[in-house]
């Protein structure tokens, strides 16, 4: 302390929660650190709703199903595709990939899965998702494709 500097004294009980005085007479605070919540664009309902369709359509069929929405880049099924190559098991997975921005909804398989769901199949998953994604029903949209993918792919054969 340079001379001629005030000081005053500061009892314990006047601290804030976190505060402590120092030896050398300093007050050192420490401060909660809350990071921001990702921005998400579902509700936690939503990502319920979401997560139990997800399992349900998985544990049903068999089939790895997943969703990705956001960007895909230049080439929208080239994107798809590379995502979809990227889940644990491509041969047995079903990635529906939803892109708002580009207007672009592309249903990949794996090897197996393609047996099990036709192409057919996976166009009228893609039709009640526009009819869906048209009247603002984001997770209905997706929720209503899974469980048609798990109703058109049926239970897991038997080996």
């Amino acid at each position: 302390m340079a001379s001629g500097e005030l000081t005053r004294q500061v009892a314990e009980e006047d601290l804030a929660f976190g505060e402590v005085v120092t030896n050398s007479g300093r007050i050192s605070a420490a401060k909660m650190y809350e990071p921001a919540a990702p921005a998400t664009p579902f509700t936690v309902q939503q990502l319920a709703r979401l997560d139990e369709a997800l399992t349900f359509a998985t544990r049903e069929s068999g089939l790895g199903f997943s969703i990705y929405l956001g960007d895909l880049g230049g080439e929208t099924r080239a994107g798809a595709e590379k995502l979809h190559a990227s889940t644990d098991d491509p041969s047995n997975a079903v990635l529906l990939a939803v892109s708002p921005a580009q207007r672009a909804i592309e249903i990949v398989t794996g090897e197996r899965s393609h047996s099990r769901l036709p192409d057919r199949g996976a166009n009228l998953a893609v039709a009640s998702m526009v009819a869906s994604f048209k009247e603002g029903d984001l997770v209905g949209g997706l929720v209503n494709a899974l469980r048609m993918l798990s109703d058109q792919a049926g239970p897991e054969p038997k080996h």
